[in-house]
């Protein structure tokens, strides 16, 4: 069957009046109708028309989309208000409201929205650099609240200054960690001086560190140090590194050479004398602040036959505030502006023929009455024909007492290996009333040491601390010196033979003729001593405590009534031995008294308790005699492995 087509009725015509008809919200609203969008909408040039394809549809349809992309689109014009009639009716419906017309406008470009977003992406960055500004700031404001930062560059120079150069040493890792602190911190410490006062050069430092610090430390006092190790001179100091060394050695003292009048100490270490030599060979100026001075040859035992002499006099012998003397293996030829007016002398590493006489000792000790410190170690001894000049008795020569000489500010002296014939003979010819320390090493036999301290007791011997290593004495002579050192609080003990459980009896108790033996005595050292036996060990001990703590040995002790030592033990009224073993009858009966009572305050006073015990390398002394020990004793040393087997040990 054949259908017709379709036919549509034509639009009807409107008229101008319903052109310009303004629709209201009763007319129902019309729905804008979608028109193509020309290709070259956004790249067509300004006041030409659009082109339009003319593909599938009606002319009509066309006109209408280039009408539609060359008009601008403008909001509707809002509807007028509607009056309200009290007369109309509550129920009648409200008009509904006509519907915004949809926007007609076409979407961007590609180049466009990338445009745009470069645009925000800029104000992004922006906008985060103004808030990290902001945050800074905040930041350091919230830090200069702190009270750190309100303190003034002077005083925080100063504390700088304390904590790097406490005790006299430079800590080089607290000024790295002060510098790394923040910024300020470390232009405060660059331009503080006395953080580089101290400049060292070795085989590990560099001349560049060297001029750093030479440059911040401005005009401040200089503590210069020049060390090279002998590993690094080659094989015993000779060959190729030898000469690469001293060359290294001249090229600093050359460095150096400028700032010497603000040196306060100078310390020289190298590996021979030659070296050495020529180091100080570049020390010509004078030096008036230097106070210490420091020279060591590491290899001493070389004969340098061969190196030239010293150069003389070092500073142009002008050392004003020299005060503090260290020459080991260096041969300056005794002179006397170098060791003239000391306070500190240290002589060591000299054998043979640079070994020094009695003589040359003696009259640098009278060019320093004012020592303090006096310390000889490593020497040959001298013949003893050369001392036979100086042994005479005071009652055999009137003479003596002006050859005596006086040295009333020593304070401690150190015979480390240094001879036995010099050493006893510079002793029997100084005159120490001042002498708190005494340490003798490595002296072969030490019992003409030992007489000489007992004769220097006779007047005034304040002796504080007894050192005896590795030397043999005559326990009758130790013993006669100790009874007359009641201000002894420090006796050392190490690697002996000599000291016998009879030396250590004789400190437990008094006898019927004499005193308490070292009162004082709180620090007891027997270390490597493997003679002395545990049952005297445990007496001394248990004398020393306390009687009214004897059972708690813990317990707080009340003040004890004591009596100033007399100048003579031989005027000391008899006092009854303290017994180190039995029951509370026993002591009632032989003191008239009980543990528990204080001593009386006629008598002398009560010796005081041991505080330290060293008994390391004593393997006579079993770990049950240690834990024993440590009851009452505060501090007891011993080997951390067990000992050998004791009378407690069991199997």
């Amino acid at each position: 069957m054949h259908r017709s087509p379709l036919i549509y009725p034509p639009p009807p015509a409107r008229s101008k009046l319903s052109a310009e008809h303004t629709p209201t919200p009763a007319d129902p609203p019309h729905p804008p109708r979608r028109a193509r969008i020309p290709a070259d909408v956004f790249t067509r040039p300004a006041g030409t028309t659009a082109s339009v394809s003319l593909g599938r549809g009606s002319g009509a349809a066309v006109a209408r989309a280039l009408a539609s992309s060359n008009t601008i689109d403008t909001p509707p014009a809002p509807a007028p208000p509607q009056p309200q009639h009290p007369q109309q009716p509550s129920h009648a419906p409200a008009p509904a409201p006509a519907p915004a017309p949809a926007p007609t406008s076409a979407p961007a470009s590609i180049p466009d929205l990338r445009e745009a977003l470069s645009s925000l992406e800029s104000r992004m960055a922006s906008l985060l650099s103004e808030r990290a500004t902001l945050e800074r700031n905040l930041e350091q404001a919230v830090r200069l609240q702190a009270p750190v930062q309100r303190l003034p560059s002077e005083l925080l120079a100063s504390i700088f200054a304390s904590g790097v150069l406490a005790g006299g040493e430079e800590d080089t890792l607290m000024l790295g960690n002060v510098m790394l602190v923040c910024r300020y911190w470390a232009d405060v410490a660059t331009n503080t001086p006395e953080l580089w006062a101290h400049v060292v050069v070795s085989n590990h430092v560099s001349l560049d560190k060297a001029r750093r610090r030479l440059a911040r430390s401005k005009s401040v006092p200089l503590h210069v140090r020049v060390s090279f190790s002998p590993q690094m001179d080659g094989a015993g100091g000779s060959g190729s590194g030898s000469g690469a060394t001293t060359e290294a050695i001249v090229h600093a003292l050359d460095i150096l050479y400028p700032s010497i009048w603000r040196w306060r100490s100078f310390a020289l270490s190298v590996p021979t004398r030659a070296q050495a030599h020529a180091a100080l060979a570049r020390c010509k100026e004078p030096a008036p602040l230097l106070e210490e001075l420091q020279v060591r040859v590491f290899h001493f035992m070389q004969d340098d036959h061969h190196a030239p002499p010293p150069p003389l006099p070092l500073f142009a012998g002008h050392l004003p505030r020299l005060a503090v003397c260290a020459f080991h293996s260096f041969n300056f030829g005794w002179a006397r502006s170098l060791v003239c007016g000391l306070r500190v002398l240290e002589l060591g590493g000299y054998w043979n023929a640079c070994a020094p006489a009695v003589d040359v000792i003696l009259d640098v000790l009278r060019a320093s009455p004012q020592l303090e410190e006096l310390a000889l170690r490593s020497m040959s001894d001298v013949d003893a024909e050369t001392c036979a000049v100086y042994e005479h008795e005071p009652h055999h020569d009137r003479r003596f007492p002006a050859h005596i000489i006086q040295l009333p500010r020593l304070r401690r002296l150190t015979l480390y290996h240094a001879g036995l014939q010099r050493a006893r003979t510079v002793l029997s010819q100084l005159a120490l009333p001042a002498l708190e320390r005494v340490a003798l090493c490595y002296m072969d036999n030490v019992t003409p040491l030992l007489h000489h301290l007992t004769r220097q007791s006779l007047t005034s011997l304040p002796l504080r601390h007894l050192r005896i290593e590795a030397s043999f004495f005559g326990e009758l002579e130790l013993v006669k010196l100790l009874s007359r050192m009641s201000s002894l609080t420090t006796l050392e003990l190490l690697d002996v033979e000599d000291a016998s459980s009879s030396l250590i009896r004789s400190l437990s108790a008094p006898t019927a003729t004499t005193a308490w033996i070292c009162p004082k005595l709180e620090t007891l050292n027997l270390n490597g001593c493997t003679t002395l036996d545990w049952d005297a060990l445990r007496t001394f001990v248990e004398a020393r405590l306390p009687a009214h703590v004897r059972a708690y040995p813990r317990q707080a002790v009340p003040p004890q009534i004591t009596l100033p030592a007399p100048a003579s033990y031989s005027a000391m009224t008899v006092r009854q031995p303290h017994p180190t073993r039995g029951g509370a009858a026993a002591v009632a009966a032989g003191h008239g008294r009980s543990h528990s009572a204080p001593p009386k305050a006629g008598g002398f006073a009560w010796p005081r308790r041991l505080r330290s015990l060293d008994l390391t390398q004593c393997h006579q002394m079993s770990k049950e005699m240690v834990q024993w020990l440590r009851l009452y004793v505060d501090d007891v040393r011993a080997d951390s492995t067990d000992t050998a087997r004791g009378s407690w040990h069991e199997p």
